[in-house]
Parts: C-alpha cells; structure tokens; sequence
C-alpha cells in the first residue's frame, strides 16, 4: 500500500515528461489530474485499514535494496505518520486542479515536477531505513528546485539557488550522523533499531545538533528562516502552496523520528534552547509579519510563526505537547495552502502580491471575500476552525509544563490576529480602491470547487478532529515512554 502511495504519482509524472510538450497541453493536463486523483485515491485504504490501538509500525515493506551496505527498501506508518501520507496526496490534487489555466509554458514538466515531488515527500513519511529516508529527503529538493527557478518570479534563480544551498548545506551534517549510527549500531540502517542504540551524553549532543542543523533549515526555525520568504514570493502559486503545506513538515516530523528517539538525553538537555528559539518564531516572527507589504511574504513569516508551536508542542515532552505539535502540522497543511491558493487567485487577475494594490475587494468578488474569511480566521485561530485545534492544545500542553511558557505562547493568538486581519481589511474591505479592482471577476467553477475542498478540509479538522488525534494517541504515548525511559537511566 506505501509503495503504491510513492510510486503511483511518480509514474504519472514520468508519463507527463515523456509527454510533455505544449501542444499537447490539454491532454498533458487531464493525464496530471487523472495521476494526482489516483494518488490521493491509494492513500485512503491506508486511513480505513490502521488500527489506532497499537504503537507499532503497519503496512510494512522490506525488500534488500543495497545489500552491500545493509540498506533496505524499508516502509511503514505508524501514528505520528500516518496522516501525512493523505494530506500530501490532497494538497497535490487541489494544486494541480488549481494550476489547471495559470500555468501555459511547459505545462507537462509543471503537472510531472508537482506529481514526482509528491510521491518523494510521501517516500520521507514512510522511509524506515537511514539511507532510503535521506534519498527520498534530498531528492525532494530536486523538483522543487525546478519549479521555483523555472516557473517562479523576476528573481527565480536567486530564490531557487537559496533554498537548495540552505537545505543542502544543512542536510549534509545529516548524513554524517547517519553514517555514524550505520557504524555504531554493527552496520544497520534500521533506523528503528537506532533508536535503542546505548549513546553517550557527548555523542547524543552531537548528533542531536547534527540532525538540528537539516531539520531546523527545513522547518524553518528561526534564525534560519531567511530562505523562506524570498523562495515564497518568487515560487509559482502551487510551487508555495506545496512547500507551505508540505515540505515545511518534512523538518518537523524529522526531529520526531530522528532527533529526539535517537538522542533523547541531548533533547532533554537542550530542550530550553529549542523551546527559545520555537517562541522566538511564534512572537519575533509574529511581529516581523505586521510589517509586511506583500501578501505572500506576510503569509510566508506566519508559517514560520506557526511551526513555531509545532516544535514548542514537541519540546514540552507532554502528551498535549506532542499531539499538538502534529495537529498543528496537519491544520496548517490545510490553512496555508488555502492562504496562498486565495493569494494566487487574486494574482492570477491583478499580477501584483502588493496589499496596496488591492481594497474593496468584497464589492466584485462577494464569493472568493467569503472563503477568503474562513481562511484568514483559521489562520488565526479561530475555534471551529482547523487552525484553533493544534495551537490550542500546545498551548495547553504548555501551559501543563510552565505557566508563563504558556502565556508567552498563547501571544502568538494575538500576533496571528493582527496580521491577517489587518491584510483582510487593507484587501478586501472599504470601497474599491483602483479600477484593476472594479474589473475583477468572482471565482470561476474550477477556482470555486478548490476552494470549497480547502473550505471544508479546514472546518472538518476544526469541528471535529477525533479522527485525527485518535489515530495518534498510542503512537504519542509510545514516544514520551521512550523519552521518559531515556532520561531516567
């Protein structure tokens, strides 16, 4: 079920590239659909068929891949994975549905780079081995890479060269340690086994900081966020809706299943200085989003605000925490995605992200305003949204450890208020403000239907998340059991 879930979208995509040249758009277009459909439509039996009472890892696969080395195609789920592997099939679907008009040059190696990153991101989810994880993980930088420098903005190659040097240069630390623990644990990439590996407090320290330096950039925590906005503005609309919603979460879901089981003394010790630098990204970051001119650069720094509390949630080693944390994951896979989805709308009639461009938008486009609400609350926490459930319970879970932890990160409710809002107001209300605005056109069936799937993704999660955080609860127990175990011996 994993391997079809990876390599299903994979092989669309390399069908598109066989394909893909431009007078054959319309087909190439249809076949993209057709690919990102089936791909979300194989991750569903992995939903229906996980038993959420046990901790252990399902859907299983291990075949020898390098044998050489000991390296195995080595897949399966477990809890704090599980819901990933959907949320990417879905996020693929909605963008390539959302690309349909906007993209018109090499429309096939477009639809083929969002297809094979798909199934790459899904690869890192599932990966059980060190050395399959870090292929799937470095590879994603590939299609990525090509879909900001080809499709981007003016300053396509500086914003592509940034992103890949930045994650790059952080990811090789990252094999270094991998290849340490290949020699320590008598030549295993199990990662599996790595994690009952007998590490010293020196060692773990350093190869805390060495998954640190890869996961951190990916996240991206601060003070290594700087990549992110600049990437944003210049990324193709689906090519930001993607990294938001997804690549984000590969750094994050790294620290739960690298950083901290592997060296879970080191992340005990340091646990203050990740809890700094998470709470420095929800209020700094908060505040640097205010400022903001651009939309999509506002809505960039309020993601690295909001992973903010997905790492706070995992340092405070409680189990609110930690569910949180990937309740937080999961919502802002939904919210972001619509946020900069509704921003590529608007760019689609208007060409310009400026806020200043824009006012009165609710006078010509009373329906795109109303999603464009719902969005825009989410992203601030509203409750009865998806983007209130994961930041509520990290906030709870923070203030269960420290009270004033918690207030410091409940701030960041107030921040999330502010900058959206005051981006609502400027866009969409008062009277129109240029003639660009008074020319604008409502949402289209195809924009429409996009938008409702988002509408609904982000109301479903926020009224009724159960379906969500049931599946993790034995998973979540399982980790903070093996962080407690650590600490005391």
């Amino acid at each position: 079920m994993l391997s079809l879930a990876i390599w299903t979208p994979i092989f669309f995509g390399a069908v598109l590239l066989a394909l893909g040249r431009d007078e054959q758009a319309k087909a190439v277009r249809w076949i993209a659909l057709l690919g990102a459909l089936a791909g979300f439509l194989v991750t569903l039996p992995l939903v229906t068929g996980f038993m959420p009472a046990t901790a252990a890892m399902q859907f299983v696969e291990k075949l020898p891949w390098i044998a050489a080395f000991n390296i195995h195609y080595h897949l399966g789920v477990d809890g704090l994975s599980l819901w990933f592997v959907p949320l990417t099939a879905f996020i693929t679907l909605v963008v390539v549905i959302a690309s349909w008009d906007g993209i018109t040059e090499r429309v096939g190696q477009y639809m083929a780079a969002f297809l094979i990153l798909s199934g790459l991101m899904i690869g890192v989810f599932c990966a059980l081995d060190g050395m399959l994880f870090y292929v799937f993980f470095e590879a994603t930088l590939i299609p990525m890479y090509l879909i900001i420098g080809i499709w981007g903005g003016p300053r396509k190659i500086y914003a592509a060269f940034k992103f890949f040097l930045y994650t790059l240069m952080g990811s090789l630390l990252m094999l270094i340690a991998l290849i340490y623990l290949y020699n320590k644990s008598g030549g295993s990439f199990d990662i599996l086994t790595w994690h009952k590996l007998p590490l010293s407090a020196s060692v773990q320290t350093y190869l805390f900081f060495a998954f640190f330096a890869a996961f951190a950039v990916k996240v991206p925590m601060w003070p290594v966020h700087t990549w992110l906005p600049d990437v944003h503005v210049e990324a193709p609309t689906g090519g930001s809706a993607v990294l938001a919603a997804i690549m984000l979460k590969l750094g994050a879901y790294g620290f739960l299943r690298f950083s901290m089981p592997i060296a879970p003394d080191a992340a005990h010790e340091w646990a203050w200085f990740m809890i700094a630098l998470s709470l420095i990204a929800v209020i700094y970051v908060g505040l640097v989003a205010i400022v903001q001119q651009d939309m999509k650069k506002l809505v960039a720094y309020s993601s690295v605000a909001h992973m903010g509390f997905v790492t706070l949630g995992f340092f405070i080693f409680n189990d609110l925490g930690v569910a949180g944390g990937l309740v937080q994951m999961i919502a802002h896979g939904f919210v972001s995605a619509a946020m900069f989805l509704g921003i590529g709308v608007l760019y689609d009639r208007v060409h310009s992200r400026e806020i200043a461009a824009y006012g009165g938008v609710v006078n010509t486009m009373p329906n795109f305003t109303a999603f464009a609400l719902l969005f825009a609350m989410a992203n601030c926490g509203l409750p009865g949204t998806a983007g209130f459930v994961g930041e509520w319970m990290v906030i709870l879970g923070a203030v269960k450890a420290n009270f004033w932890l918690g207030l410091a990160s409940a701030t960041a409710l107030i921040w999330g208020a502010a900058y959206t809002l005051w981006m609502f107001k400027r866009v969409y209300f008062g009277p129109v403000a240029n003639d660009n605005v008074r020319q604008l056109l409502d949402l289209n069936a195809r924009e429409f239907f996009v938008m409702a799937l988002l509408a609904v993704a982000v109301l479903w999660m926020g009224v009724y998340p159960k379906p969500i955080t049931a599946v993790m609860d034995a998973s979540v127990a399982e980790f903070l059991k093996h962080m407690a175990l650590s600490k005391l011996q």
